[in-house]
């Protein structure tokens, strides 16, 4: 479908926003025979859906809260997802060592006042046995069939032990899965394409009004302005949702959206095995540090309350050196400044339920629909977490069932993602099928290729019987024929989205072969 052919016809969704919501519920419609449009202002993931901590899971700091509809919903999900994407999602093991010295200063969660009430002699200290039933609660809440179950360690005799402050000689180990946050976000896309619905990126929602029963929506893009119809309009802006509410859409709410950054930063490799930990903190936060992209370890997050643009959040100084100094309370060996390789930071967009604090705050989404005796209905997106976003688009498309022209129910929970039809211990097998078809790949290059893609490594590779078959090498193992994979079926248009994105490459380019790669896009477009 041409761009054009956006116009002249009624839209049963238009979606504001190419994060993992927005995304998600296209798919979800579009594979419901519903008519689809998405608009995102940039890249598909550009901002908070690339910026996660990067793991499918339960929220195990959330039952201290008592959030246990949505620790039970994200753990159930956590294998429905990990069979839908086992390329892009897989199985971690975490360590959380215990601390029985660790005393929590101002614990403001609904279980730290219970036991000031009921254990005051505790004194925020949490012992082994009440972590350990807060994970047996944790292991049976949602239910396992693939994920084992916690046992209890002893870090004197266990390898991870080793690179840990040797005053931990206990903790546990229980299960949760990894997932390529960016990625996860572009599949839904590539797959609500191919199911009929239109992605525009580089388009935003200039406004939008309600007129003779539909929505009247003025796009800005590459194409310039145009108007196209919808029957409804679905807000999942994120950050934005509040802004778009306010200045594009002029609907009053008094709905609103508590802005909370999370930061991380990228080392080099602290430790030589392939297990992350949890580390609990004395201000009742947790932090993780995670093995990532082989070489390096991404440790994260911080959680403020966050002012201004959220497209231009940072990690600021004095997150980095929180986290330094977080992670340190751990480790042998100090953490050092010069270690740190990269930082990112994202803005989570909460649903305001004036918490005490930014960690307090509820990571629950709310879905809000304004659909006036008459009027085109309108459903604004608040929260969520990136483990909830199927469930989410579940919930969003049975809000809108009265206003659906048509609805074949559920149906995604059962369909792998592009490249994902395969078994969720498979991932070996497919890398050395891949290996043996294309000799001329080095383990990393085909776990790579396996990683991103999955059983479509196959048809990116397909006739290729050399590396140089595959044309340009702008670095690493980035090639010609990759790069025109990204931008013809992933929605690439910038190095950034193709390195930072669609890949996380840019930790192994330069500033001169980052370039290159520009100049080439610029030079050869689709």
């Amino acid at each position: 479908m041409s761009a054009d052919e956006t116009q002249g016809q009624v839209h049963d969704l238009l979606i504001i926003g190419g994060g993992v919501n927005g995304c998600g519920i296209a798919r979800d419609a579009a594979g419901r025979g519903l008519k689809v449009v998405l608009c995102e202002k940039g890249d598909l993931a550009q901002a908070t859906s690339s910026a996660s901590t990067k793991l499918f899971h339960g929220g195990l700091r959330y039952l201290e809260f008592f959030e246990f509809r949505l620790v039970r919903e994200a753990l159930i999900e956590r294998e429905v997802l990990l069979r839908m994407m086992p390329h892009i999602s897989w199985p971690l093991r975490f360590i959380l060592p215990h601390d029985p010295d660790l005393r929590l200063e101002n614990d403001i969660s609904p279980l730290g006042r219970l036991l000031r009430l009921t254990m005051p002699w505790l004194r925020g200290r949490r012992p082994a046995w009440l972590v350990r039933t807060g994970l047996f609660i944790y292991d049976h809440l949602g239910g396992r069939e693939i994920l084992p179950g916690t046992r209890t360690l002893d870090l004197r005799r266990h390898p991870a032990g080793r690179v840990l402050d040797g005053r931990f000689t206990k903790g546990f180990e229980y299960s949760d899965c990894w997932v390529e946050d960016s990625r996860l976000v572009v599949l839904n896309a590539r797959d609500a394409a191919a199911r009929g619905a239109r992605v525009l990126t580089r388009t935003s929602v200039e406004s939008a009004e309600r007129a003779g029963g539909l929505w009247r929506v003025t796009l800005a893009g590459p194409e310039g302005r145009r108007q196209v119809a919808a029957r409804i309009l679905v807000n999942a802006a994120g950050p934005w949702v509040e802004e778009v509410l306010k200045t594009r859409i002029h609907a009053a709410s008094t709905d609103g959206v508590r802005l909370v950054r999370g930061s991380h930063i990228v080392m080099r490799r602290l430790f030589d095995h392939d297990q992350p930990y949890f580390f609990q903190l004395p201000d009742g936060r947790i932090i993780f540090a995670i093995p990532y992209e082989s070489d390096f370890t991404l440790i994260g997050t911080t959680d403020v309350d966050h002012q201004g643009d959220p497209g231009q959040a940072v990690c600021t100084p004095e997150e980095r050196a929180y986290l330094l100094a977080a992670a340190g309370r751990f480790f042998r060996v100090p953490l050092r400044e010069e270690d740190v390789v990269w930082s990112y930071s994202g803005v989570r967009p909460l649903y305001d339920d004036h918490a005490a604090s930014a960690t307090a705050a509820t990571r629950d989404y709310v879905l809000k629909l304004s659909a006036p005796e008459g009027a085109a209905p309108l459903l604004s997106v608040f929260g969520g977490k990136i483990t909830t976003y199927r469930r989410l688009a579940e919930h969003a498309l049975e809000k809108l069932a009265p206003h659906l022209p048509r609805d074949s129910g559920p149906w995604t929970a059962g369909a792998p993602l592009p490249g994902g039809d395969f078994a969720v211990d498979g991932a070996g097998r497919l890398k050395a099928d891949l290996m043996a078809r294309h000799p001329f790949l080095d383990e990393r290059w085909a776990r790579r290729l396996v990683r991103a893609y999955g059983t479509e490594a196959f048809a990116l590779l397909d006739g290729a019987k050399a590396a140089g078959d595959l044309g340009r090498h702008f670095g690493w193992n980035l090639t010609e024929r990759e790069v025109i994979w990204l931008r013809e079926r992933e929605f690439a248009r910038t190095a950034e989205d193709i390195l930072w994105r669609r890949s996380r490459i840019g930790l192994r380019l330069n500033e001169a072969e980052t370039a290159a790669l520009q100049r080439w896009l610029e030079e050869n477009p689709a």
